[in-house]
Protein backbone atom coordinates (compact mmCIF):
# COMPACT_ATOMS: atom_id res chain seq x y z
CA UNK A 1 0.00 0.00 0.00
CA UNK A 2 2.78 1.87 0.87
CA UNK A 3 4.15 1.74 -2.47
CA UNK A 4 0.95 2.74 -4.36
CA UNK A 5 0.85 5.91 -2.17
CA UNK A 6 4.17 7.07 -3.10
CA UNK A 7 3.83 6.18 -6.71
CA UNK A 8 0.31 7.82 -6.96
CA UNK A 9 1.96 11.18 -5.36
CA UNK A 10 5.06 11.35 -7.33
CA UNK A 11 2.34 10.98 -10.48
CA UNK A 12 0.47 13.94 -8.92
CA UNK A 13 3.23 16.32 -8.63
CA UNK A 14 4.09 15.69 -12.48
CA UNK A 15 0.56 16.07 -13.56
CA UNK A 16 0.93 19.44 -11.52
CA UNK A 17 3.27 21.11 -14.03
CA UNK A 18 6.50 22.93 -13.05
CA UNK A 19 6.94 23.76 -10.01
CA UNK A 20 8.89 26.87 -9.06
CA UNK A 21 12.40 25.29 -9.09
CA UNK A 22 11.65 23.90 -12.59
CA UNK A 23 10.17 26.99 -13.93
CA UNK A 24 13.32 29.38 -12.45
CA UNK A 25 15.50 26.99 -14.29
CA UNK A 26 13.51 27.12 -17.69
CA UNK A 27 13.89 30.94 -17.39
CA UNK A 28 17.50 30.56 -16.53
CA UNK A 29 18.11 28.54 -20.25
CA UNK A 30 17.79 31.80 -22.38
CA UNK A 31 21.15 30.98 -23.24
CA UNK A 32 22.07 29.62 -27.03
CA UNK A 33 25.64 28.27 -28.75
CA UNK A 34 26.10 27.74 -32.58
CA UNK A 35 29.32 26.91 -34.05
CA UNK A 36 30.48 27.17 -37.45
CA UNK A 37 33.73 26.34 -39.46
CA UNK A 38 34.29 28.29 -42.61
CA UNK A 39 36.63 26.62 -45.05
CA UNK A 40 38.47 29.06 -47.63
CA UNK A 41 41.31 27.66 -50.68
CA UNK A 42 43.40 30.67 -50.54
CA UNK A 43 45.13 32.35 -53.56
CA UNK A 44 48.48 30.58 -52.74
CA UNK A 45 47.07 26.87 -52.68
CA UNK A 46 46.85 27.15 -48.79
CA UNK A 47 43.22 26.19 -47.01
CA UNK A 48 42.37 28.55 -44.30
CA UNK A 49 39.75 26.99 -41.52
CA UNK A 50 38.29 29.18 -39.48
CA UNK A 51 35.90 28.06 -36.26
CA UNK A 52 33.82 29.91 -34.24
CA UNK A 53 31.55 28.83 -31.25
CA UNK A 54 29.04 32.12 -30.35
CA UNK A 55 27.33 31.22 -27.07
CA UNK A 56 24.44 34.21 -26.63
CA UNK A 57 23.35 34.78 -23.07
CA UNK A 58 20.20 36.96 -22.08
CA UNK A 59 21.17 38.06 -18.81
CA UNK A 60 22.07 40.73 -16.62
CA UNK A 61 26.24 39.72 -15.70
CA UNK A 62 27.32 43.11 -13.99
CA UNK A 63 24.48 43.06 -11.55
CA UNK A 64 26.28 39.92 -9.71
CA UNK A 65 22.68 38.26 -9.25
CA UNK A 66 23.77 35.34 -12.29
CA UNK A 67 24.62 32.32 -10.04
CA UNK A 68 23.53 29.54 -12.38
CA UNK A 69 26.06 29.04 -15.42
CA UNK A 70 24.77 26.44 -18.04
CA UNK A 71 26.84 27.29 -21.19
CA UNK A 72 28.60 30.52 -20.48
CA UNK A 73 32.13 29.67 -18.86
CA UNK A 74 31.78 30.59 -15.38
CA UNK A 75 35.74 31.68 -15.09
CA UNK A 76 34.38 34.11 -17.92
CA UNK A 77 31.14 35.40 -16.59
CA UNK A 78 32.53 35.88 -13.14
CA UNK A 79 35.79 37.38 -14.23
CA UNK A 80 33.37 39.91 -16.48
CA UNK A 81 30.58 41.07 -13.37
CA UNK A 82 34.22 41.19 -10.71
CA UNK A 83 36.04 43.73 -12.45
CA UNK A 84 33.58 45.95 -14.66
CA UNK A 85 34.58 44.88 -18.11
CA UNK A 86 32.39 46.12 -20.59
CA UNK A 87 34.09 44.24 -23.56
CA UNK A 88 37.16 41.98 -23.77
CA UNK A 89 39.26 40.54 -26.54
CA UNK A 90 42.15 38.31 -26.33
CA UNK A 91 44.00 37.03 -29.35
CA UNK A 92 46.88 34.65 -29.37
CA UNK A 93 48.50 34.38 -32.45
CA UNK A 94 51.31 32.07 -33.89
CA UNK A 95 52.85 32.84 -37.46
CA UNK A 96 51.87 36.45 -39.49
CA UNK A 97 48.76 36.24 -41.84
CA UNK A 98 50.10 37.56 -45.51
CA UNK A 99 46.94 39.62 -46.51
CA UNK A 100 49.27 40.35 -49.77
CA UNK A 101 48.90 36.73 -50.89
CA UNK A 102 46.25 35.11 -48.78
CA UNK A 103 43.40 37.97 -49.20
CA UNK A 104 41.27 39.96 -45.64
CA UNK A 105 41.05 37.38 -43.46
CA UNK A 106 37.78 36.98 -41.55
CA UNK A 107 39.64 38.11 -38.09
CA UNK A 108 42.61 39.57 -38.09
CA UNK A 109 45.41 39.03 -35.34
CA UNK A 110 48.85 40.40 -34.49
CA UNK A 111 52.00 37.66 -33.91
CA UNK A 112 52.23 37.40 -30.08
CA UNK A 113 49.34 38.01 -27.82
CA UNK A 114 47.09 41.07 -27.72
CA UNK A 115 44.59 42.35 -25.05
CA UNK A 116 41.83 45.05 -25.16
CA UNK A 117 39.03 45.87 -22.88
CA UNK A 118 36.89 48.29 -22.21
CA UNK A 119 35.50 49.04 -18.29
CA UNK A 120 32.61 50.02 -17.26
CA UNK A 121 32.39 53.68 -16.09
CA UNK A 122 31.85 52.73 -12.40
CA UNK A 123 35.31 51.13 -12.50
CA UNK A 124 36.85 53.80 -10.27
CA UNK A 125 40.60 53.01 -10.99
CA UNK A 126 41.27 51.06 -14.47
CA UNK A 127 44.79 50.49 -14.23
CA UNK A 128 44.24 48.59 -11.07
CA UNK A 129 41.26 46.56 -12.59
CA UNK A 130 43.79 45.94 -16.26
CA UNK A 131 46.60 44.52 -14.21
CA UNK A 132 44.28 42.26 -11.94
CA UNK A 133 42.63 41.39 -15.06
CA UNK A 134 45.35 40.25 -16.91
CA UNK A 135 46.94 38.47 -14.16
CA UNK A 136 43.83 36.40 -13.85
CA UNK A 137 43.63 36.04 -17.60
CA UNK A 138 47.32 34.30 -17.80
CA UNK A 139 46.35 31.80 -15.57
CA UNK A 140 43.12 30.80 -17.05
CA UNK A 141 44.75 30.40 -20.54
CA UNK A 142 48.19 29.69 -18.98
CA UNK A 143 49.87 32.79 -21.04
CA UNK A 144 52.46 35.06 -20.14
CA UNK A 145 50.01 37.93 -19.86
CA UNK A 146 51.31 38.88 -16.44
CA UNK A 147 54.53 40.46 -17.95
CA UNK A 148 51.78 43.09 -18.99
CA UNK A 149 52.33 46.60 -17.57
CA UNK A 150 52.78 50.11 -18.34
CA UNK A 151 55.79 49.54 -20.38
CA UNK A 152 53.48 48.08 -22.96
CA UNK A 153 49.97 49.49 -22.33
CA UNK A 154 48.83 52.36 -24.08
CA UNK A 155 45.27 53.80 -24.34
CA UNK A 156 44.27 55.24 -28.14
CA UNK A 157 42.05 57.49 -28.85
CA UNK A 158 40.57 56.63 -32.16
CA UNK A 159 41.66 52.83 -33.04
CA UNK A 160 39.92 50.31 -31.03
CA UNK A 161 35.94 51.69 -30.52
CA UNK A 162 33.53 48.74 -28.89
CA UNK A 163 32.23 46.24 -30.95
CA UNK A 164 29.38 45.70 -28.84
CA UNK A 165 26.47 48.38 -27.37
CA UNK A 166 28.34 51.68 -25.97
CA UNK A 167 26.65 54.21 -24.40
CA UNK A 168 29.52 56.79 -24.59
CA UNK A 169 33.22 56.10 -25.70
CA UNK A 170 35.37 57.67 -23.11
CA UNK A 171 38.93 56.26 -24.42
CA UNK A 172 40.07 56.73 -20.94
CA UNK A 173 38.56 53.20 -20.07
CA UNK A 174 40.17 51.31 -23.04
CA UNK A 175 43.70 49.92 -22.02
CA UNK A 176 45.24 47.97 -25.04
CA UNK A 177 48.89 45.78 -25.31
CA UNK A 178 50.83 43.52 -27.49
CA UNK A 179 53.69 41.22 -26.36
CA UNK A 180 55.01 40.08 -29.35
CA UNK A 181 57.15 37.77 -28.29
CA UNK A 182 54.60 34.96 -27.10
CA UNK A 183 54.88 32.09 -28.02
CA UNK A 184 51.27 29.90 -28.54
CA UNK A 185 51.25 25.99 -28.17
CA UNK A 186 49.23 23.38 -26.83
CA UNK A 187 49.16 24.57 -23.08
CA UNK A 188 47.60 27.83 -24.54
CA UNK A 189 44.79 25.39 -26.23
CA UNK A 190 43.72 22.95 -24.09
CA UNK A 191 42.03 25.74 -21.37
CA UNK A 192 40.84 27.30 -24.29
CA UNK A 193 38.79 23.63 -25.78
CA UNK A 194 37.98 23.61 -21.95
CA UNK A 195 35.60 26.71 -22.32
CA UNK A 196 33.66 25.08 -24.94
CA UNK A 197 30.30 23.65 -23.84
CA UNK A 198 31.13 20.55 -25.61
CA UNK A 199 35.00 20.43 -25.11
CA UNK A 200 36.64 18.37 -27.32
CA UNK A 201 34.33 15.84 -27.21
CA UNK A 202 31.68 16.35 -29.87
CA UNK A 203 30.55 18.63 -32.43
CA UNK A 204 33.18 21.15 -34.70
CA UNK A 205 35.74 20.84 -31.50
CA UNK A 206 36.27 17.11 -32.49
CA UNK A 207 38.75 18.45 -35.33
CA UNK A 208 41.32 20.70 -32.87
CA UNK A 209 43.78 18.42 -32.60
CA UNK A 210 47.38 20.09 -31.54
CA UNK A 211 49.57 18.12 -33.54
CA UNK A 212 47.54 19.20 -36.52
CA UNK A 213 46.83 22.65 -35.93
CA UNK A 214 51.01 23.96 -34.88
CA UNK A 215 51.64 22.00 -37.71
CA UNK A 216 50.57 24.65 -39.91
CA UNK A 217 51.84 27.90 -41.37
CA UNK A 218 49.45 30.48 -39.27
CA UNK A 219 47.62 29.34 -35.72
CA UNK A 220 45.42 32.20 -34.35
CA UNK A 221 42.83 31.44 -31.20
CA UNK A 222 40.37 34.36 -29.72
CA UNK A 223 38.36 34.98 -27.00
CA UNK A 224 35.76 38.01 -27.74
CA UNK A 225 32.95 38.87 -25.46
CA UNK A 226 30.97 41.70 -25.96
CA UNK A 227 27.22 43.20 -24.94
CA UNK A 228 24.51 42.87 -27.83
CA UNK A 229 20.93 44.04 -28.02
CA UNK A 230 18.70 41.72 -26.84
CA UNK A 231 16.32 41.97 -30.02
CA UNK A 232 15.36 44.23 -32.51
CA UNK A 233 13.76 47.34 -29.70
CA UNK A 234 17.08 46.91 -28.05
CA UNK A 235 15.84 47.22 -24.49
CA UNK A 236 17.69 44.83 -23.16
CA UNK A 237 21.23 43.45 -23.10
CA UNK A 238 22.50 39.78 -23.95
CA UNK A 239 26.26 39.12 -23.63
CA UNK A 240 27.81 37.23 -26.43
CA UNK A 241 30.94 35.01 -25.95
CA UNK A 242 32.94 34.33 -29.44
CA UNK A 243 35.63 31.45 -29.22
CA UNK A 244 37.59 31.81 -32.28
CA UNK A 245 40.32 30.07 -33.98
CA UNK A 246 41.77 30.70 -37.41
CA UNK A 247 44.42 28.13 -38.90
CA UNK A 248 46.15 28.02 -42.35
CA UNK A 249 47.63 24.22 -44.22
CA UNK A 250 49.87 24.54 -46.81
CA UNK A 251 48.74 21.45 -48.93
CA UNK A 252 51.23 22.67 -51.40
CA UNK A 253 54.87 21.79 -50.35
CA UNK A 254 53.06 18.85 -47.84
CA UNK A 255 51.07 17.28 -50.50
CA UNK A 256 53.61 16.67 -53.41
CA UNK A 257 52.41 19.62 -55.27
CA UNK A 258 48.78 18.76 -55.34
CA UNK A 259 46.12 21.30 -53.66
CA UNK A 260 43.40 18.73 -53.31
CA UNK A 261 42.28 18.94 -49.54
CA UNK A 262 39.82 17.06 -47.10
CA UNK A 263 39.27 17.35 -43.69
CA UNK A 264 41.11 14.05 -42.95
CA UNK A 265 44.05 15.62 -44.62
CA UNK A 266 43.86 18.86 -42.36
CA UNK A 267 42.75 17.52 -39.11
CA UNK A 268 43.31 13.69 -38.93
CA UNK A 269 39.97 13.67 -38.39
CA UNK A 270 36.34 13.73 -39.63
CA UNK A 271 33.23 15.04 -38.32
CA UNK A 272 30.90 12.56 -36.96
CA UNK A 273 27.94 13.86 -34.46
CA UNK A 274 26.91 17.09 -33.46
CA UNK A 275 27.22 18.78 -30.12
CA UNK A 276 23.80 17.91 -28.24
CA UNK A 277 24.14 21.97 -26.36
CA UNK A 278 24.43 23.61 -30.29
CA UNK A 279 21.68 25.33 -31.75
CA UNK A 280 22.91 25.42 -35.06
CA UNK A 281 25.97 23.83 -36.07
CA UNK A 282 27.50 24.52 -39.93
CA UNK A 283 30.60 23.87 -42.44
CA UNK A 284 30.64 26.51 -44.65
CA UNK A 285 32.88 26.25 -47.97
CA UNK A 286 34.44 28.76 -50.10
CA UNK A 287 33.22 27.63 -53.21
CA UNK A 288 33.49 30.70 -55.52
CA UNK A 289 34.84 30.75 -59.07
CA UNK A 290 38.71 31.23 -59.24
CA UNK A 291 38.90 31.20 -62.79
CA UNK A 292 38.24 33.56 -65.61
CA UNK A 293 35.22 30.97 -66.96
CA UNK A 294 33.73 31.63 -63.57
CA UNK A 295 32.91 27.76 -62.18
CA UNK A 296 32.02 26.85 -59.06
CA UNK A 297 34.50 24.62 -57.22
CA UNK A 298 32.85 20.77 -56.58
CA UNK A 299 32.96 19.56 -53.12
CA UNK A 300 31.96 16.51 -52.04
CA UNK A 301 30.02 14.54 -50.59
CA UNK A 302 26.97 17.19 -51.56
CA UNK A 303 26.12 20.32 -49.68
CA UNK A 304 22.94 20.52 -47.36
CA UNK A 305 22.63 23.94 -49.43
CA UNK A 306 24.30 26.78 -50.98
CA UNK A 307 24.61 30.11 -49.75
CA UNK A 308 25.55 33.49 -51.86
CA UNK A 309 26.77 36.38 -49.87
CA UNK A 310 28.75 39.37 -49.73
CA UNK A 311 31.97 39.51 -47.78
CA UNK A 312 34.51 42.39 -47.54
CA UNK A 313 33.19 43.54 -50.48
CA UNK A 314 33.49 40.62 -52.88
CA UNK A 315 30.25 38.15 -53.93
CA UNK A 316 30.84 35.16 -52.75
CA UNK A 317 29.33 31.73 -52.85
CA UNK A 318 29.33 28.83 -50.26
CA UNK A 319 28.66 25.14 -49.87
CA UNK A 320 26.82 24.24 -46.82
CA UNK A 321 26.84 21.50 -44.14
CA UNK A 322 24.26 21.32 -41.46
CA UNK A 323 24.83 18.99 -39.38
CA UNK A 324 21.88 19.29 -37.71
CA UNK A 325 19.95 17.85 -41.12
CA UNK A 326 18.73 14.51 -40.27
CA UNK A 327 19.69 13.69 -43.85
CA UNK A 328 23.81 14.39 -43.47
CA UNK A 329 24.64 11.01 -41.52
CA UNK A 330 22.42 9.00 -42.74
CA UNK A 331 24.52 7.51 -45.90
CA UNK A 332 27.58 7.10 -43.59
CA UNK A 333 28.26 7.69 -39.40
CA UNK A 334 31.01 10.70 -40.91
CA UNK A 335 31.00 13.69 -42.90
CA UNK A 336 34.93 14.21 -44.47
CA UNK A 337 34.37 17.27 -46.59
CA UNK A 338 36.56 16.85 -49.92
CA UNK A 339 37.67 19.53 -52.77
CA UNK A 340 39.77 18.63 -55.74
CA UNK A 341 41.13 20.88 -58.35
CA UNK A 342 39.91 20.29 -61.62
CA UNK A 343 42.92 22.18 -63.44
CA UNK A 344 46.73 22.90 -61.71
CA UNK A 345 46.00 26.57 -63.15
CA UNK A 346 42.43 27.11 -61.78
CA UNK A 347 44.23 30.04 -58.91
CA UNK A 348 46.59 31.35 -61.28
CA UNK A 349 45.12 34.88 -60.99
CA UNK A 350 45.78 36.35 -57.06
CA UNK A 351 43.62 39.28 -56.34
CA UNK A 352 44.99 41.90 -54.75
CA UNK A 353 43.85 43.16 -51.49
CA UNK A 354 42.26 46.73 -51.55
CA UNK A 355 44.18 47.82 -48.31
CA UNK A 356 47.19 45.70 -47.24
CA UNK A 357 50.17 46.88 -45.34
CA UNK A 358 53.71 46.20 -45.01
CA UNK A 359 56.51 47.25 -42.26
CA UNK A 360 60.44 47.11 -41.49
CA UNK A 361 62.98 48.90 -39.91
CA UNK A 362 65.50 51.09 -42.40
CA UNK A 363 68.86 52.28 -41.24
CA UNK A 364 72.37 51.06 -40.27
CA UNK A 365 74.62 50.83 -37.30
CA UNK A 366 73.30 49.96 -33.43
CA UNK A 367 72.93 54.31 -33.00
CA UNK A 368 70.17 55.40 -35.49
CA UNK A 369 67.46 53.80 -37.33
CA UNK A 370 64.13 54.43 -39.34
CA UNK A 371 60.47 52.43 -39.34
CA UNK A 372 58.99 52.31 -42.79
CA UNK A 373 55.77 51.70 -43.37
CA UNK A 374 54.10 51.24 -46.65
CA UNK A 375 50.36 51.44 -47.22
CA UNK A 376 48.55 50.36 -50.50
CA UNK A 377 45.07 51.28 -51.57
CA UNK A 378 44.48 49.30 -54.70
CA UNK A 379 41.05 50.53 -54.93
CA UNK A 380 40.64 52.21 -59.11
CA UNK A 381 38.64 55.39 -58.15
CA UNK A 382 38.30 55.33 -54.62
CA UNK A 383 39.74 56.94 -52.02
CA UNK A 384 39.20 56.27 -48.20
CA UNK A 385 41.04 57.51 -45.00
CA UNK A 386 42.99 55.08 -42.88
CA UNK A 387 43.83 55.43 -39.21
CA UNK A 388 47.26 54.32 -38.15
CA UNK A 389 48.31 52.82 -34.60
CA UNK A 390 52.16 52.48 -33.74
CA UNK A 391 52.91 51.29 -30.35
CA UNK A 392 56.99 51.65 -29.98
CA UNK A 393 58.98 50.31 -26.69
CA UNK A 394 60.63 53.17 -24.57
CA UNK A 395 64.02 51.97 -25.80
CA UNK A 396 63.82 53.10 -29.27
CA UNK A 397 63.46 56.88 -28.67
CA UNK A 398 61.42 58.90 -31.40
CA UNK A 399 61.95 61.65 -33.23
CA UNK A 400 58.93 62.93 -34.26
CA UNK A 401 60.32 65.94 -35.90
CA UNK A 402 61.38 63.28 -38.98
CA UNK A 403 57.96 61.96 -39.56
CA UNK A 404 57.37 61.93 -42.97
CA UNK A 405 54.44 60.77 -45.23
CA UNK A 406 54.77 60.42 -48.87
CA UNK A 407 52.34 59.61 -51.46
CA UNK A 408 52.95 59.67 -55.54
CA UNK A 409 55.36 62.04 -54.59
CA UNK A 410 53.68 64.77 -52.58
CA UNK A 411 53.61 65.01 -48.96
CA UNK A 412 50.62 64.06 -47.30
CA UNK A 413 49.05 65.71 -44.08
CA UNK A 414 47.21 63.63 -41.48
CA UNK A 415 44.43 65.21 -40.57
CA UNK A 416 44.28 63.93 -37.29
CA UNK A 417 47.70 62.99 -35.15
CA UNK A 418 47.59 62.12 -31.39
CA UNK A 419 51.20 61.59 -29.86
CA UNK A 420 52.05 60.39 -26.39
CA UNK A 421 56.07 60.69 -25.70
CA UNK A 422 57.26 57.82 -24.04
CA UNK A 423 58.48 57.81 -20.65
CA UNK A 424 61.74 55.39 -19.94
CA UNK A 425 60.75 52.64 -18.02
CA UNK A 426 57.40 53.76 -17.60
CA UNK A 427 55.31 53.81 -20.41
CA UNK A 428 55.98 52.94 -24.71
CA UNK A 429 55.22 55.76 -27.25
CA UNK A 430 51.98 56.20 -28.95
CA UNK A 431 51.32 58.00 -32.24
CA UNK A 432 47.48 57.97 -33.90
CA UNK A 433 47.07 59.27 -37.18
CA UNK A 434 44.03 59.77 -39.86
CA UNK A 435 45.79 59.40 -43.13
CA UNK A 436 43.99 59.89 -46.59
CA UNK A 437 45.05 57.67 -48.90
CA UNK A 438 44.55 58.26 -52.63
CA UNK A 439 43.25 55.76 -55.16
CA UNK A 440 45.65 53.41 -56.76
CA UNK A 441 48.53 54.49 -54.58
CA UNK A 442 51.61 53.60 -52.29
CA UNK A 443 51.71 55.64 -49.07
CA UNK A 444 55.03 55.55 -47.45
CA UNK A 445 55.29 56.83 -43.18
CA UNK A 446 58.92 57.05 -41.96
CA UNK A 447 59.87 58.19 -38.54
CA UNK A 448 63.69 58.07 -37.54
CA UNK A 449 64.64 56.74 -33.54
CA UNK A 450 67.56 56.30 -31.40
CA UNK A 451 68.58 53.44 -29.75
CA UNK A 452 68.89 53.62 -26.08
CA UNK A 453 71.33 51.95 -23.55
CA UNK A 454 70.21 49.57 -21.25
CA UNK A 455 70.56 48.51 -17.67
CA UNK A 456 72.83 44.88 -17.50
CA UNK A 457 69.80 43.58 -15.61
CA UNK A 458 66.96 44.82 -18.11
CA UNK A 459 68.95 42.46 -20.92
CA UNK A 460 66.68 39.33 -22.16
CA UNK A 461 68.60 35.87 -21.56
CA UNK A 462 69.47 36.10 -25.28
CA UNK A 463 70.00 39.79 -26.03
CA UNK A 464 71.51 39.30 -29.30
CA UNK A 465 68.33 37.55 -30.88
CA UNK A 466 67.00 40.94 -30.75
CA UNK A 467 63.82 43.11 -29.25
CA UNK A 468 60.09 42.86 -30.93
CA UNK A 469 58.51 46.18 -31.75
CA UNK A 470 54.92 45.10 -31.72
CA UNK A 471 52.34 45.09 -34.65
CA UNK A 472 51.40 48.67 -36.27
CA UNK A 473 47.21 48.87 -36.29
CA UNK A 474 45.01 50.19 -39.34
CA UNK A 475 41.84 50.64 -38.90
CA UNK A 476 39.39 51.57 -42.25
CA UNK A 477 36.18 51.45 -43.92
CA UNK A 478 37.06 50.34 -47.17
CA UNK A 479 34.83 50.85 -50.18
CA UNK A 480 33.46 47.98 -51.44
CA UNK A 481 33.04 46.87 -55.36
CA UNK A 482 29.68 45.26 -54.64
CA UNK A 483 26.61 46.85 -53.02
CA UNK A 484 25.71 44.83 -49.50
CA UNK A 485 22.89 44.12 -47.99
CA UNK A 486 21.80 45.01 -44.64
CA UNK A 487 21.47 41.51 -42.87
CA UNK A 488 19.94 39.89 -39.84
CA UNK A 489 22.49 39.11 -37.51
CA UNK A 490 21.14 35.86 -36.02
CA UNK A 491 20.84 34.68 -39.68
CA UNK A 492 23.56 35.77 -41.48
CA UNK A 493 26.93 33.05 -40.75
CA UNK A 494 29.17 34.10 -37.69
CA UNK A 495 32.09 35.16 -40.34
CA UNK A 496 30.12 37.83 -41.76
CA UNK A 497 28.90 39.75 -37.94
CA UNK A 498 31.76 40.20 -35.66
CA UNK A 499 32.77 44.20 -37.55
CA UNK A 500 29.05 46.12 -38.47
CA UNK A 501 29.22 47.24 -41.40
CA UNK A 502 28.08 51.04 -41.38
CA UNK A 503 26.33 50.97 -45.01
CA UNK A 504 25.59 48.86 -48.04
CA UNK A 505 29.23 50.85 -49.80
CA UNK A 506 32.09 49.97 -47.19
CA UNK A 507 33.29 47.22 -44.84
CA UNK A 508 35.18 47.57 -41.96
CA UNK A 509 38.55 46.50 -41.83
CA UNK A 510 41.56 45.98 -39.09
CA UNK A 511 44.73 45.10 -40.42
CA UNK A 512 48.07 44.32 -38.52
CA UNK A 513 51.69 44.70 -40.00
CA UNK A 514 54.05 42.98 -39.63
CA UNK A 515 56.18 43.14 -35.62
CA UNK A 516 59.80 44.08 -36.22
CA UNK A 517 63.15 42.76 -34.82
CA UNK A 518 65.19 44.98 -33.76
CA UNK A 519 69.05 45.07 -32.65
CA UNK A 520 70.38 47.20 -29.77
CA UNK A 521 73.89 48.16 -28.48
CA UNK A 522 74.43 44.99 -26.62
CA UNK A 523 77.33 44.79 -24.39
CA UNK A 524 79.75 41.78 -24.34
CA UNK A 525 77.78 39.73 -21.93
CA UNK A 526 81.24 37.21 -21.99
CA UNK A 527 83.73 39.73 -20.27
CA UNK A 528 82.76 39.09 -16.70
CA UNK A 529 83.41 35.23 -17.47
CA UNK A 530 86.96 36.53 -18.53
CA UNK A 531 87.56 38.23 -15.90
CA UNK A 532 86.36 35.89 -13.43
CA UNK A 533 88.77 33.49 -14.84
CA UNK A 534 91.89 36.03 -15.05
CA UNK A 535 91.70 36.98 -11.34
CA UNK A 536 90.69 33.39 -9.88
CA UNK A 537 94.27 32.57 -11.71
CA UNK A 538 96.05 35.17 -10.24
CA UNK A 539 94.79 34.66 -7.28
CA UNK A 540 95.36 31.16 -6.94
CA UNK A 541 99.11 31.44 -8.10
CA UNK A 542 99.98 34.79 -6.22
CA UNK A 543 97.87 34.28 -2.94
CA UNK A 544 98.71 30.47 -3.08
CA UNK A 545 102.20 30.95 -2.81
CA UNK A 546 102.30 33.55 -0.15
CA UNK A 547 100.08 31.39 2.34
CA UNK A 548 102.14 28.50 1.58
CA UNK A 549 105.38 30.27 2.63
CA UNK A 550 103.78 31.41 5.76
CA UNK A 551 102.53 28.76 6.96
CA UNK A 552 105.25 26.25 6.47
CA UNK A 553 107.39 25.12 9.04
CA UNK A 554 111.20 24.16 8.68
CA UNK A 555 113.30 21.55 10.45
CA UNK A 556 117.04 21.57 10.62
CA UNK A 557 117.79 17.48 9.89
CA UNK A 558 120.99 16.12 11.84
CA UNK A 559 124.01 15.12 9.84
CA UNK A 560 123.37 11.14 10.26
CA UNK A 561 126.60 8.51 10.18
CA UNK A 562 125.51 7.03 6.80
CA UNK A 563 123.47 4.15 5.66
CA UNK A 564 124.09 0.71 4.71
CA UNK A 565 125.73 1.55 0.89
CA UNK A 566 127.99 4.07 2.96
CA UNK A 567 129.48 1.22 5.14
CA UNK A 568 129.76 -1.54 2.78
CA UNK A 569 131.93 1.45 0.80
CA UNK A 570 134.29 1.51 3.67
CA UNK A 571 134.87 -2.06 4.17
CA UNK A 572 135.69 -3.00 0.31
CA UNK A 573 137.94 0.75 0.65
CA UNK A 574 139.63 -0.66 3.84
CA UNK A 575 140.65 -4.08 2.11
CA UNK A 576 142.15 -1.76 -0.57
CA UNK A 577 144.47 -0.15 1.60
CA UNK A 578 141.89 2.92 0.71
CA UNK A 579 141.24 5.76 3.55
CA UNK A 580 137.54 5.54 4.38
CA UNK A 581 135.00 8.14 3.19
Amino acid sequence: GGMAAAALLLLLLAAAGPGPGRADAVRERRDALREELLLSPLPTGDVAATFQFRTRWDADLQRGAVSHYRLFPKALGRLVAALGVRELHLALTQGFWRTRYWGQPPLQAPAGAELWVWFQPTVTDVDKAWKELSNILSGIFCASLNFIDSTNTVIPTASFKPLGLANGTDHHLLRYAVLPREVVCTENLTPWKKLLPCGSKAGLAVLLKAERLFHSSYHSQAVHIRPICRDASCLAVSWELRQTLTVVFDFFSSGQGKKDWSLFKMFSRTLTDTCPLASQSKVYVDISPKNKEKELLEVSPPPTSVHEAVVQGDRKTYAVYDLLSPSLFNTSRSLNVQLKWKRPQDSSEMPIPTLHAHRYVGGYGLQTGEICTLIYNTHPYRAFPVILLETVPWYLRLYVHTLTIITKGKENKPSYIHYQPAQDRRRPHLLEMLIQLPANSVTKITIQFERALLKWTEYPPDPNHGFYVGSSVLSALVPSVTAMKDMDVEQSPLFTSLFPSSDGSSYFVRLYTEPLLVNLPTPDFSMPYNVICLTCTVVAVCYGSFYNLLTRTFHVEEPSRGGLAKRLANVIRKFRGVPPL
